[in-house]
């Protein structure tokens, strides 16, 4: 029986995961990578610690899995979205890729609306508004802090396809990853000519774009020899990590959306339809259903606030999980359910490295707001969550504002692993939610668009019919669905109240 490999190269490490020909995983196995950050705001990985983190991954998972290397008849590759990396000739990289949650490119992003003679022009080419996450900017910046680099770039790559010319010696891009860059015609599907000309890029550097399941090579000798799979094995499209994601959690339909509370949150949905939100706070990007696209708005720190807490407050709590052998964010989340819901007024601003959707604010600053003599540390942990997941609060209501009918919402990540969180968000949405069978999110969408690509599945929507079960279902409570909307209410006057704020401190 045929098996097939899915590779996601993420912020923090690469996962491989195999499945079957039935679409059920075998196993999955991570390898971590670094984050180098040599100044405040900037965020630069090396891709070739990718590729060795990618090796890694995938001899664990085959030999975890116990399968023949020789049965994987594909492989798919997912990634973090909008790193720049650029090659010279030889395709080895030229420096560090900036990834996507570096900040130094505000001026780029600027820059770019006010040549092409403002955000409205930008969004009806490209379909989003620039900032500093998206690729142009990046290449921008190098082009001006960096010329002698940029001068000898031959080739343009994001994340998972440098991964893919490691495997196949082919540059290749897919068009869910390359709707991150600022430089795709979505409705067209290909690299928009009008970006090119206006800011004078060679489009020599910029490589072929494919759809998802597409087979894009092959494994050349030498990447089979250090995956230990067979020369020959196709190499499809693959999907950013949120397309990705989206197959590996059945996003494929109208209606259906998710709710992933990761580092990032992602609030993320499938459209048939191409549509663009005119002030661009949630984006739209090319899907990986062939001719379809999604809508998605990212928070930047949502699990990351939680994350941070842990890290930075919760000394007490991982000593203790030490001691007990559990997790952590269990007893966090303990504390948190003791506190009454709403924290007797204690807000917080999940800002700590400035905020993407909805404000679009790199200078926007986390904090608690409302803290006075009865607040305790059960208290500050609940708001870090409730705060936190009114932010994804904020992107649903955006979608539904550009007409997607949202019926329920699938929760992944770090918050559908707590019932506590699990329940938190139904009550803020206000929508029924469910949690699936897998967990695995953009790893197992490559394999299962590996699959698709290969000939196992007719297409991708089939694919996912085979893969994808209910597990859970988790409704809103009533009373508690109007108090988190009153509440809901407060905090969204806090950034307002804020943002000139923030721009002050940022330059002191």
């Amino acid at each position: 029986m045929a098996n097939y490999l899915g590779i996601d190269v993420g912020t923090s490490g690469s996962k491989a995961l195999l499945m079957n020909a039935s679409a059920k995983i075998l196993a999955a196995a991570t390898a971590t990578h670094r984050i180098y950050s040599p100044r405040s705001g900037w965020s630069e990985q090396n891709p070739e610690e990718w590729w060795t983190s990618a090796v890694k991954a995938t001899r664990a998972a085959i030999s975890k899995a116990g399968v023949n290397p020789r049965t994987i008849a594909g492989v798919g590759l997912s990634g973090q979205m909008h790193g720049l990396v650029i090659t010279d000739a030889a395709g080895k990289p030229l420096r560090p890729s900036l990834i996507w949650n570096d900040q130094r490119t505000a001026p780029q992003a600027a820059q770019i609306e006010r040549t092409l003679g403002g955000r409205k022009k930008l969004i009806a080419l490209v379909g989003n508004a620039a900032m500093t996450s998206f690729t142009l900017t990046k290449l921008l910046w190098v082009r001006e802090n960096e010329p002698r680099i940029y001068d000898r770039i031959a080739h343009l790559l994001l994340p998972k396809d440098y991964i893919r010319l490691r495997l196949t010696g082919e540059y290749v891009g897919e068009v869910s990853d390359v709707s991150g860059t600022l430089m795709l015609d979505q409705k067209k599907r290909r690299w928009s000519k009008k970006i090119i000309s206006t800011f004078q890029l060679d489009a020599d550097i910029l490589p072929p774009v494919v759809e998802s399941h597409e087979i894009t090579g092959t494994l050349t000798p030498a990447a089979a020899g250090r995956l230990g799979l067979s020369v020959g094995t196709p190499v499809v499209g693959g999907g950013g990590d949120n397309s990705a994601g989206a197959v590996g959690n059945g996003i494929v339909r109208d209606g259906l959306t998710s709710a992933s509370m990761g580092t990032s949150g992602i609030v993320y949905t499938h459209s048939r339809e191409y549509r663009v939100d005119p002030l661009s706070r949630v984006n739209t990007f090319c899907s990986c259903v062939d001719g379809e696209w999604c809508m998605f708005g990212c928070v930047m720190a949502a699990g990351g606030s939680f994350q941070w807490l842990r890290n930075t407050l919760g000394g007490a709590e991982i000593a203790e999980a030490k001691r007990r052998n559990v997790d952590p964010y269990e007893l966090l989340t303990a504390r948190a359910a003791k506190a009454p819901p709403g924290c007797e007024g204690v807000f917080w601003l999940p800002y700590l490295t400035g905020e993407r959707t909805p404000h679009a604010d790199p200078l926007a600053r986390a904090g608690w707001i409302g803290i006075h003599s009865r607040t305790g540390r059960n208290e500050l942990i609940r708001a870090v969550m409730e705060g936190a997941t009114f932010a994804m609060a904020d992107v649903t209501g955006l979608l539904q504002d550009r007409g997607v009918a949202i019926r329920r919402i699938l929760l992944t990540g770090g918050g559908a692993r707590s019932a506590f969180w699990r329940q938190l968000q139904a009550d803020i949405y206000g929508k029924t939610c469910v949690t699936i069978n897998s967990e695995e999110g953009p790893a197992y969408g490559a394999a299962i668009l590996a699959a698709v690509g290969t000939g196992r599945f007719k297409n991708v929507r089939q694919a996912v019919q085979a893969a994808i079960k209910i597990t859970r279902t988790i409704r809103p409570q009533p009373k508690m669905r109007r108090l988190y909307k009153k509440l809901h209410e407060q905090y969204d006057r806090l950034y307002p109240a804020l943002k000139e704020e923030f721009a002050r401190i940022a330059k002191l």
